[in-house]
């Protein structure tokens, strides 16, 4: 017996069709392919195209709609939204405040004409979690202090942010106390004799964790960008690890690499 194109299709995907044409459909949007502000195809199109009744095209889109890529309303055609995936750059986070300047993120965002903010969720001792317990050398059972906030842009939770500091620096200082600190972290670091040198990030992508999707405000089990920083001061010694999430499908990260001058023989 031979298989049909759509049954060879199901077999090869086992997601229902509406969750294969959102996929499609995201891809496109976030690769720029629907630009904010255009229009989807009409559902009449989305049908032919993906050989899918207007019930199963009409749930792909509520998906979208539900992750906050478009927007629409019955009569109407759907269109992007215009911050569909927004462009971090992680770099230009890492720097200490100088004197009477914002926290570096919150500059960035406003280059994107976002209002930020952030708001402090918990401070206090805590186990972390194994990867960053190695990363801060910590003995087994090890404990370090555990900053953790939420930061916000237009009032939409942007990324979920929980940064560890080994306890014999952090002590009696003013990262113990639950409030923002002035400058930042690195400035703070930086005036204790520990200036931040080197940041090592380590990026996964993994399903929400149930905190991840609360704090979040995710629409499904689509899967979060989940970094690891350990950023490092003299002789290496690493002064803190951060662990950030953010949505996948909303944020992409950017970095950039000067290429190193071509060495020439002898």
């Amino acid at each position: 017996m031979t298989l049909t194109e759509t049954e060879a299709d199901n077999a090869a995907d086992p997601r229902s069709l509406h969750e294969r044409i959102a996929a499609d459909l995201r891809d496109e949007i976030m690769s720029g392919d629907l630009a904010p502000g255009a229009k989807l195809p009409s559902t009449a199109q989305l049908t032919a195209r993906f050989n899918a009744s207007n019930a199963t095209v009409q749930k792909a889109l509520r998906l979208l709609k539900d992750e906050r890529l478009v927007v629409g309303r019955p009569g109407a055609a759907v269109t992007v939204r215009d911050h569909r995936q927004r462009t971090l750059r992680p770099a230009a986070y890492l720097a200490p405040a100088g004197p009477g300047r914002r926290y570096p993120w919150l500059a960035e965002a406003e280059k994107l004409g976002k209002r930020a903010r952030s708001t402090l969720l918990e401070v206090g001792e805590d186990t972390p979690p194994t990867d960053v317990a190695m990363a801060l050398q910590l003995p087994q059972g090890g404990r370090a202090l555990l900053r953790s906030q939420i930061l916000l842009l237009d009032e939409e939770p942007v990324e979920l942010v929980k940064s560890y500091y080994p306890l014999e620096i952090a002590r009696g200082t003013a990262m113990t106390q639950r409030r923002r600190i002035k400058g930042g972290t690195p400035k703070l670091l930086a005036g204790l004799g520990y200036p931040p040198r080197l940041s090592v990030d380590r990026i996964s992508a993994r399903v929400p964790t149930q905190e991840q999707y609360r704090l979040l405000r995710l629409p499904s089990d689509l899967p979060v960008l989940r970094t690891l920083r350990v950023v490092y001061t003299d002789e290496d010694r690493p002064i803190e690890a951060t662990v950030m999430a953010k949505a996948g499908h909303l944020y992409e990260l950017q970095y950039e690499v000067a290429p190193e001058e071509p060495h020439t023989a002898n």
